[in-house]
């Protein structure tokens, strides 16, 4: 046959596979009984050969009742769920229940036939017929599950030649269901454990991870996927620089807990996290601090529908409170936390208003309305360049927003009322950091006026993943349009933490409350953004275009610093800091303004705010926050 004759065979053949993949399900279960009827006749006729030995003797030997006797293993087969599998996924389960069944219908068979005397079919053929029957389903089941697969995969995209970092159970199931994947191919392993080195699981080679740059290029890798879910963070973080060094995107599994309900599959493989990168420890909050102020109790978080206030509102719901209040401005953000928490509110009362910190009256009919125990403060307004751009809302909002808070939880007896503040409050450059000191300063005041129960406390810190407005989701959406990556400054540093580590700090922190402290979140080491920017360029599996470089994938442009924008940020405005309780949580001695000072201070601000004078309202909040030095431009 000529090659021009065989390829219009394999593509005619590719064809009617094709289609046999595309018809309905009920027809391609039919199709499966019908093939049954025709095949399951011939396995009763070979069993009654192979016994009596002789082609004619078993003509001769009831053929209608061999006939009949195959047919009754179809409803038996139905009943274990072998037309109700899907052929592509069929697994050795099925064919366990569908044997175990078969052997059920053998003893029937046997037993009606010692009842009754009939002797139309020699009695042992039964049990041949038995194994014959068990043989073809298992051949014929997954013969056709390769056909089928085969098919999938030629009708598809070139499969993604996949290396597994990880050969541990995890690693082997992701590995034996890459087998049936239209889109993945596993290649082989590669393991830090040298007992498994050399060896082979779920058919694949186990090569040292310490070569992993020479096994991806001698497999002509496509993709590293690493499945070790029980790693923690630094183990994590020293395989992804590891990876990183391959030039290969790089995947991973999400970890162990998110694994624990089934099996690993195709499915879970996902991108790398900024997470998996940062290499910190999360300690796990620690009981009686993280109920303390929420398990039965009346608690409101405002700024709601926010980063930070939607993770408060998680981790509170998580301690069962009495009654949970959600206030926040912006009516999509809050009827998003609705709809994700109103679930989980089954024994609870979620009551959700639409509402500015600014208004003292609603905040006092919340607050004394529902008896109010603890707030967190969540609500500002957080991006730099925006607030700078609109000094007497960013001013208003955090500002008067802040003492309205600070005063109504005093009259209304709020138990605790907790400040959720910024690492841009130290030696603020910019509108929004100073704003957020100044409403430190109206915390740390309302802490030290008599004639109230509250305890206040303000809770710093700096960056966190996830939030609105953060690089990683920017530099990741700028990837994928082919570049630039643009960073402010080649220097720049910041540091990072996940949003629900920072939620649940803030809670413990707040329980720890005496009255005035300054929390301080151990934020870790900064990280440099261009050196995150490249990182994420390389697990991308792509390059960094350079004057060096001039054939690279993604090139990094600096834009300068926006208004407002320092190069790094600070956790501390002095030395004085104490160790507390938890070993994540620091506890700051700072400046502060007695009542009698801070209010004339806040009535000028106000005023300037009032009039629309902008320039008037910055000269007073640089009175108010002498360490204010804006950043030169």
């Amino acid at each position: 046959m000529s090659q021009v004759s065989q390829g219009k065979a394999a593509a005619s053949e590719e064809w009617g596979l094709g289609r046999l993949v595309a018809l309905p399900s009920w027809v391609k279960t039919a199709l499966l009984v019908a093939g049954d009827a025709l095949f399951l006749p011939l396995c009763m006729f070979t069993s009654v050969v192979l016994r009596l030995g002789t082609l004619d003797e078993a003509v001769q030997t009831a053929l209608p009742a061999q006939i009949v006797f195959a047919w009754l293993a179809i409803p038996v087969l139905a009943a274990a769920g072998l037309y109700r599998s899907v052929v592509r996924y069929l697994d050795l389960r099925v064919i366990a229940r569908c044997s175990a069944a078969l052997a059920v219908e053998v003893l029937l068979v046997y037993s009606l036939a010692q009842l009754t005397d009939l002797r139309m079919l020699p009695r042992s053929s039964m049990l041949i017929f038995w194994f014959i029957t068990f043989a073809y389903v298992l051949i014929s089941r997954f013969l056709a599950r390769a056909l089928l697969w085969g098919a999938l995969q030629r009708h598809g995209r070139p499969l993604v030649r996949t290396l597994i970092y990880g050969a541990g159970a995890a690693g082997a199931q992701l590995a034996q269901s890459m087998q049936f994947s239209p889109e993945y191919r596993a290649v082989g392993f590669v393991d830090d454990a040298p007992a498994l080195h050399g060896k082979k699981v779920a058919g694949l080679d186990v090569l040292p991870a310490a070569r992993l740059k020479s096994v991806a290029d001698k497999l002509a890798v496509d993709l590293i996927v690493v499945a070790v879910p029980s790693a923690g963070p630094v183990v994590r973080r020293r395989i992804m620089e590891l990876a990183e060094g391959t030039g290969r995107p790089v995947k991973t599994l999400p970890g162990l807990v998110d694994l624990v309900q089934g099996d690993v599959r195709v499915s879970d493989i996902r991108e790398v996290a900024l997470p998996d990168l940062l290499g910190r420890d999360v300690v796990p909050p620690d009981a009686s601090l993280f109920s303390r102020n929420i398990r039965g109790k009346a608690v409101l978080v405002t700024g709601a529908g926010g980063s930070i206030g939607s993770e408060l509102c998680r981790q509170i719901i998580s301690q069962r409170p009495a009654v949970l209040i959600l206030l926040d401005h912006s009516e999509f953000a809050l009827y998003s936390i609705e709809q994700e928490l109103r679930p989980q509110a089954q024994d609870l009362t979620l009551e959700t208003v639409l509402g500015s910190v600014l208004d003292e009256d609603l905040l006092m009919q919340l607050m004394r309305g529902h008896q109010v125990d603890t707030v967190y403060h969540a609500a500002a307004y957080k991006h730099v360049p925006l607030v700078e751009a609109n000094v007497l809302r960013g001013i208003s909002n955090n500002v008067f927003g802040s003492q309205a808070v600070a005063r109504c939880a005093a009259a209304a007896g709020v138990s605790t009322c907790v400040l959720v503040s910024t690492d841009k409050a130290v030696r603020p450059t910019n509108i929004m950091g100073s704003t957020k000191r100044a409403a430190e300063l109206i915390f740390q005041a309302a802490a030290r006026e008599a004639g109230h129960r509250t305890t206040f406390a303000m809770v710093r810190f700096g960056n966190v993943l996830g939030s609105s407005g953060s690089v990683v989701p920017l530099f990741k959406r700028q990837i994928q349009d082919g570049g630039p990556i643009t960073i402010t400054h080649p220097d720049i540093i910041r540091y990072f933490m996940l949003i629900p580590e920072a939620a649940q700090l803030v809670i413990q922190a707040g329980a720890m409350a005496e009255g005035g402290e300054v929390f301080v979140l151990d934020m870790g080491e900064p990280v440099r953004i261009v050196d995150l920017a490249r990182t994420l360029i390389r697990l991308s599996g792509l390059t960094e275009r350079t004057e060096r470089q001039p054939d690279g994938d993604i090139a990094i442009e600096f834009v300068g610093l926006r208004p407002g924008e320092k190069l790094y940020e600070e956790l501390l405005i002095g030395d004085g800091v104490t160790p507390s309780a938890h070993p994540r949580i620091l506890c700051a001695h700072e400046r502060l303004l007695e009542p009698a000072v801070l209010e004339p201070l806040l009535a000028a601000l106000r005023e300037a705010c009032r009039t629309g004078d902008a320039g008037g309202a910055v000269a007073q909040l640089r009175r108010l926050v002498p360490e204010y030095q804006p950043a030169a431009q």
